[in-house]
């Protein structure tokens, strides 16, 4: 073994020397990169403005590191770099920035915050990664691709009726973004119908169909439209909700992820989480809430703040910028009126039942007329069925903490009629343990 080892260092050495100079050359360069891309770093921080998390100087940051680095090994085409990536994720700071973090395999999140701190300026002694109501302190295995993490300065609890939005393995390949304007971060079997929903929105984005702010609310919600004009989607960015750092209405309060929204129970920020999750608790669609996923979205139709992001400034010029952000994607249903423009007394007792079964299993803090909009059934002849109910707005539901719920329905006269055997059935058959199970591991679960 010993004259193995000396024969084959010998040969090493032998071979050293007859290396030619063009290939000592050649490394020199590539060291001599490599240096002067590490030397450029300090000067690119420094460079950054005070408001370290704008994300167009954070955008201009990445891109100058991922030139410097791509540029050190010309060996590596950055198809190779990606092809060998072990998994994508889409990381959210507090602001409401959304970065996309690629990974080789071993990573931890201790890697994910090192390089948003590169980019960033972010401190990690004093910040968090977490993934629902779970925070990730080192290993990544159980974080699925495409997942989307959230990163702030403060270690905080999370409550465990924080819906954790992550897509299964099977049910979601490596991705890449390609250019696409939509990229579905939540993929469970049952939201196939929603899934040619965003791909004809994504078309409709490509052939220049702009979507439509919607002026009400607190909040920036916005329509977008298939190739046709029509209303096809409601977008909401969990960046522009009430109190959160790009609310587009002046309702601007807190970071992402702080009590102090709407409602002490539901951070900020947190809103579109729970939209996507009233819908899939909503099991054989029986109180009708409209098809709902979480989305990475991007166009320059959204809202950006001063001094959260200078964007805005191109949008006011009339720049093309897209902005990315992470946002709740329902299907627009097309209604005559909501519920407070209407008679209660001619909405069908069912539907009313159906509403108030999953208001209560979901603990909604919020269910009054406004957000119960009503559809006429045309060839209904019978007292009850001449409308159809639509439940929407479930961001307020499944709170952190118990605080009074909001039922407008207790009040209206099919609330007193008792439940059918159909709906005691319904209710039998409810398993909250199952409930708690894909909140908790993912919302990718067939019901």
């Amino acid at each position: 073994m010993i004259t193995a080892v000396t024969s084959f260092s010998q040969s090493a050495a032998e071979f050293d020397k007859h290396i030619g100079k063009q290939e000592r050359r050649k490394k020199g360069l590539i060291v001599s990169s490599a240096s002067s891309a590490l030397a450029s770093i300090p000067l690119l921080l420094s460079a950054m403005s005070r408001n370290s998390e704008s994300p167009v100087q954070i955008q201009m940051a990445v891109s100058a590191l991922d030139r410097a680095f791509s540029s050190d090994y010309p060996t590596k085409s950055k198809s190779e770099v990606r092809s060998g990536g072990w998994k994508r994720l889409f990381v959210q700071t507090d602001t409401g920035c959304v970065h996309a973090i690629q990974l080789d395999r071993g990573a931890n999140a201790h890697t994910v915050k090192r390089k948003l701190q590169v980019a960033l300026n972010f401190p990690i002694e004093e910040s968090s990664l977490t993934c629902g109501d779970r925070v990730l302190k080192n290993d990544l295995s159980t974080i699925r691709n495409d997942s989307p993490l959230f990163l702030t300065k403060t270690l905080m609890h999370r409550s465990s009726s924080t819906p954790c939005l992550s897509p299964a393995v099977k049910d979601i390949q490596q991705q890449k973004d390609r250019g696409r304007p939509i990229v579905m971060l939540v993929r469970p079997r049952c939201c196939s119908r929603t899934k040619q929903l965003v791909k004809d929105v994504a078309r409709a984005i490509r052939n220049g169909v702009e979507p439509v702010p919607v002026n009400g609310g607190l909040g920036g919600v916005y329509y977008f439209r298939n190739s046709k004009g029509e209303k096809a989607a409601i977008v909401k960015p969990n960046d522009e909700e009430p109190f959160a750092p790009n609310n587009p209405k002046g309702f601007v309060g807190t970071a992402l992820g702080n009590p102090g929204g709407v409602k002490r129970s539901v951070r900020v920020g947190e809103a579109g989480f729970r939209e996507v999750a009233a819908y899939l608790l909503d099991y054989d669609n029986s109180a009708n809430v409209p098809p709902t996923v979480l989305v990475k979205i991007s166009h320059p139709v959204f809202h950006v703040n001063g001094g959260v992001n200078c964007a805005n400034n191109s949008a006011a010029e009339g720049g093309t910028q897209a902005v990315s952000k992470i946002a709740s994607f329902q299907k627009f249903i097309p209604h005559d009126f909501d519920a407070s423009d209407y008679g209660t007394s001619s909405f069908p007792v069912s539907a009313v039942h159906r509403i108030g079964i999953l208001d209560i299993r979901i603990f909604n803090t919020d269910r009054h007329a406004g957000n119960l909009l009503v559809r006429k059934q045309t060839g209904a002849g019978q007292f009850g069925n001449q409308t159809e109910l639509i439940p929407i707005d479930h961001g307020l539901c499944l709170p952190e903490c118990l605080e009074d719920p909001y039922f407008e329905w207790i009040h209206w006269p099919q609330a007193s009629i008792p439940f059918s055997e159909d709906e005691i059935k319904y209710i039998e058959k409810l398993d909250p343990m199952r409930d708690a199970e894909m909140l908790s591991y993912g919302v990718a679960y067939d019901p």
